[in-house]
């Protein structure tokens, strides 16, 4: 099947460039289910894509679309067959924000790039809730209760569950209400880029490129920030992420009417749910799909939990889910799983 898709992107290839393709290789597998890989002839360089789910590729194409009239920093789309589930994209090169980010110290080039990204975040979250389709978006077109709760569950049962972290069940879902009545009291009416995170965020010549925005949908300006300053693979220091998350505030003042106390009331409630379905990510693909890396993040993120336990300042009432939190730092469980990486 694999041999196909690329038989069929290689011609595609040169019906776009004209040129044959010289040297076809196969990117590394992320945590999704789709493949990609680089195709080259001289000066021509393209990715190609295939994804058996036509719903999550037709999102993807149609934000692109939409994102690329805006002349937002998102690929071109070069071709595509989705009877096939393939697709010809800009190729950004080889390095993501998170190449750069990991295991290096957090130098003013990176604080750069991380601001560069944040503001073009903002132009995809204020430009995008207005061009694209939502009736593309998959699975849902809003993060709204129900999105919510597929990932608090998620949490629950790919994390809490799986490393035998104990909780009251009926209290844990008392919390789980209460914490997304108080999440829905936030204006949600932006665009979510949903997984924006440093390795869906391409470096090319010093700028920031943006990608994987397939699972898009109306939200919380909040979400977003969230998920790359709390990018558990990136390890960035508590400091540095109040430093951005005021430069991030600051811009989007300069573009609309913000208020601070009440954006960041809100902000580390957004934190926790970007970090529960994260970590219901890394128990999920970790520990029942075995894929690696994904493990390895739980400790930098159990960090980040210790660092919001001790800035608590939540105005809703979610004792139990909080002492979830506590019960995941001091388990022995985690820890003696965690010693085997």
């Amino acid at each position: 099947m694999e041999k196909e898709k690329v038989v069929f992107l290689a011609k595609m290839f040169e019906n776009w460039c004209g040129s044959e393709p010289k040297k076809i290789s196969f990117l590394p597998p992320s945590g999704s289910y789709r493949s990609y890989c680089r195709i080259e002839a001289g000066a021509f360089s393209a990715l190609g894509a295939w994804n058996s789910d036509v719903r999550e590729n037709d999102a993807f194409l149609s934000f692109s679309r939409s994102f690329r009239k805006e002349g937002l920093a998102v690929p071109e789309i070069y071709a595509e067959n989705p009877l096939e589930g393939i697709y010809l994209l800009e190729d950004f090169g080889l390095d993501t924000l998170f190449d750069l980010v990991k295991d290096r110290p957090f130098d003013d080039r990176l604080k750069d790039l991380y601001k560069k990204s944040l503001a073009g975040l903002i132009d995809i979250q204020l430009k995008g809730k207005d061009c694209i389709d939502y009736r593309k978006c998959y699975p849902r077109a809003a993060f709204d209760r129900d999105s919510m709760m597929w990932d608090l569950n998620y949490f629950k049962y790919y994390f809490l569950k799986l490393v035998r972290i104990p909780f009251d069940e009926q209290a844990l879902e008392e919390d789980f209400r209460n914490f997304t009545e108080y999440l829905l009291q936030e204006r949600g009416d932006y665009f979510l880029y949903r997984d924006f995170q440093t390795a869906n965020i391409m470096i090319f010549k010093e700028e920031p490129y943006f990608i994987d925005y397939q699972g898009g949908r109306r939200g919380a300006l909040q979400y977003d920030p969230a998920s790359l300053l709390f990018d558990a693979k990136a390890r960035v220091s508590k400091e540095i992420r109040q430093e951005l998350i005021e430069f991030y505030v600051e811009e989007l003042s300069k573009k609309m009417v913000v208020d601070k106390i009440q954006f960041m009331g809100h902000y580390q409630g957004y934190v926790l749910i970007r970090l529960m379905q994260a970590m219901g990510a890394f128990g999920f693909r970790g520990i029942v799909e075995k894929k690696p890396g994904f493990m390895e993040s739980i400790p930098p993120a159990l960090d980040m939990f210790a660092d919001l336990l001790d800035e608590w300042s939540l105005p809703v009432e979610i004792p139990e889910l909080k002492a979830c939190y506590v019960r995941m730092l001091k388990s022995e469980y985690l820890k003696k799983m965690l010693e085997k990486l």
